[in-house]
């Protein structure tokens, strides 16, 4: 596993942090946002990518890219894989929601103002989603099949979904699952902020992000990468691997609803659901923690709550619930596999992470939601959602290997 958060650079880190309840969210120091109604975001503090890559590498890259690379080479060093032995049997999936879109619009605008004269050759490869696993691809030699998903706030567990089809299909023994995302630049605040879909709460930025408070105003936004291995069981036995947990179940669906907001009823997110149980063989009552997409929304965390009752019989029969982007903000692509790593780490600790800034019920969001404090609990079986723009949903499970 590997992560870059705005809580933490690594899996140790990021959990620990996740753990306390510390917040990654900050006034925006990518530019100058006082001229933006929305002038916080949760940042990846303390980072320069030169501490983890060459700098031919560094100079060829967007931050998204640097972010999923990164969090790709703490995985495979992790693993211990022999990628050599191997090369044509591995691949590499990776996701994002909005590719280099920083990198263009800061590119566009030293363009425009005479800042630069002329566009170099490494723009267009440094702002295309797929060049990330390509790079991680000619940095590692791997040369099985490779792919990008860009299916909004969901790429990031519908990576892990089609790596598991990979394995499950025979096309290869193991995939390395990478994301990164970073979009911190004014057009997509300014665009997002008008949209009413971001938080206003410049003046206490750690408190913002507070899903299914009843205070809650709208989401902030994160950036970082993470990265998973995954392997076929019969392969990892065979090298010796050491196995956090098993990929039990995932699916896809799509609301065919509305291009920004969810279906009232969370119909959608209820059967992805519904669908990764079926995939597990699994009953609803063998979950024992949800890591909720819960980004802080007014619709989107009530339309979830609705789904996950739906899904698990009410509000005493449903597992608890935390939403981990209280603390990390929105990290987009990334998010559906960094939250993926909470629910390994919830499931080897024994302990839920909680969801922050929770200080005011509200009634039509009444599950249990992990508020404030982390807490002890066995979990054998773990499911995280993805939900993003266009109606795209996605659920993941894993359970204790």
């Amino acid at each position: 596993m590997g992560a870059i958060t705005p809580i933490g650079i690594g899996v140790t880190s990021y959990w620990d942090n996740l753990v306390k309840g510390v917040s990654g969210v900050d006034r925006i120091r990518a530019f100058d946002p006082s001229q933006l109604p929305v002038q916080i975001a949760a940042e990846v503090k303390n980072f320069d990518p030169l501490d983890y890559l060459p700098k031919t590498l560094v100079r060829a890259t967007d931050r998204f890219m640097q972010f999923a690379i990164i969090a790709a080479k703490q995985a495979l060093a992790q693993s211990r894989l022999n990628i050599a032995q191997d090369s044509y049997r591995i691949g590499i999936v990776m996701g994002t929601a909005m590719d280099g879109v920083m990198g263009v619009a800061q590119t566009q605008h030293s363009y425009s103002t005479g800042a630069v004269k002329k566009i170099g050759p490494r723009f267009v490869p440094m702002i295309i989603g797929n060049i990330a696993a390509a790079q991680v691809a000619i940095e590692f030699g791997i040369h099985g099949p490779s792919f990008t998903v860009n299916t909004a706030c969901s790429s990031g567990g519908d990576a892990i979904m089609l790596a598991a089809m990979l394995i499950r299909s025979g096309e290869a023994d193991a995939v390395l699952v990478m994301g990164g995302e970073s979009i911190l630049t004014p057009v997509v605040v300014s665009s997002l902020a008008q949209s009413k879909a971001l938080s206003r709460r410049n003046e206490d930025p750690a408190a913002a992000c507070r899903p299914f408070d009843a205070d809650r105003d709208g989401f902030v936004i994160g950036e970082g990468g993470g990265a998973l291995l995954l392997e076929k069981e019969e392969y990892a036995l065979a090298r010796n691997a050491d196995i956090y947990a098993r990929v039990l179940g995932y699916a896809n669906t799509s609301d065919g609803y509305h291009v920004t907001a969810p279906m009232p009823d969370g119909d959608g997110a209820a059967r992805c659901m519904r669908l990764a149980l079926q995939r597990a063989d699994l009953e609803a009552s063998a979950i024992d923690y949800i890591n909720a997409h819960g980004t802080s929304t007014l619709l989107g965390d009530q339309a979830e709550t609705a789904a996950i009752k739906t899904v698990f019989g009410g509000i005493e029969t449903a597992p608890p619930v935390s939403a981990t982007k209280s603390a990390t903000g929105h990290l987009m692509g990334a998010g559906g596999i960094t939250e993926v790593i909470a629910c390994i780490q919830a499931i080897r600790e024994g302990v839920l992470p909680p969801t922050i800034n929770y200080d005011t019920p509200d009634p039509t969001c009444d599950l249990d939601y992990v508020p404030n404090q982390a807490r002890n609990a066995k979990v054998r079986c773990a499911m995280s959602n993805s939900l993003g723009f266009g109606g795209q949903n996605s659920s993941i499970i894993v359970g204790a290997y």
